[in-house]
């Protein structure tokens, strides 16, 4: 089980992930030593992003398991967008995420999605429905007294954005997830004034970042892989 895993990711892809995990964990124990939730969420969603980055549905799965506990640790933190977000959007998003990403395999191959291109209409479509959540999500939090109001509601609006990519197979999901980063990191590095022990958080955020980033140049790749095959198919049948 263990040679296969091995061969499944790039040496380079095993380095990222190995990375991420040892800086998360160190993080942690310097940091924190007590919110074992918070390490058992990082963990879970790094890894989830090295799946991620393979186009492999699995990590929509671990992105669910991820949600849930985030939304947990973001309301002990009175965060209450990201819980909202996260628990009412991104996971319900990576079910329907996973169920197009087994629908659409790659040749058959159930562990690699079919990269999509959406249309310039469709984009449209996303900003204004993004538009919309964003202002339907401002009066929400507003109403439930959110920290840190503003960098939350644009959490929002970043989260929206990456789902509804990731839900439709395309490879600028990473670009969104890793602007989304970013705000979370600016939210938790607010938190960290106030209790120290977010610093694990940040770091956390920091290498999702990394690997979102990732994600985005692996995607770009396969997306070129899959559309040189098609053409290879394509020549081959009209022999």
């Amino acid at each position: 089980m263990l040679k296969k895993f091995l061969n499944y990711f790039t040496k380079g892809e095993i380095a990222l992930w190995l990375c991420s995990v040892t800086a998360i964990t160190v993080s942690f124990l310097i940091f924190d030593r007590m919110g074992w939730l918070k390490l058992a969420a990082s963990l879970i969603g790094i890894t989830a992003l090295i799946f991620n980055a393979k186009g492999n549905p699995a990590g929509q799965i671990l992105i669910i398991i991820f949600s849930a506990l985030y939304g947990i640790i973001s309301y002990s933190f009175a965060y209450y967008g990201e819980m909202i977000t996260y628990m009412g959007m991104s996971a319900p998003m990576a079910l329907l995420a996973f169920i197009s990403w087994i629908r659409n395999p790659y040749n058959g191959n159930r562990s690699e999605v079919r990269v999509n291109r959406i249309k310039r209409g469709e984009v449209v479509f996303m900003l204004i429905l993004t538009a919309a959540v964003t202002v339907a999500f401002y009066f929400i939090l507003e109403r439930f007294g959110t920290a840190n109001l503003i960098p939350s509601t644009v959490s929002v609006t970043t989260s929206f954005i990456a789902v509804y990519l990731t839900f439709r197979r395309s490879e600028f999901y990473a670009l969104a997830y890793a602007a989304n980063d970013i705000i979370l990191i600016v939210l938790w590095v607010m938190a960290a004034f106030s209790d120290i022990s977010c610093l694990s958080v940040i770091i956390c955020f920091a290498m999702f970042l990394m690997n979102d980033l990732y994600g985005f140049i692996s995607w770009r790749k396969m997306r070129k892989r899959q559309a040189d095959g098609d053409v290879q198919v394509l020549k081959e049948n009209l022999q």
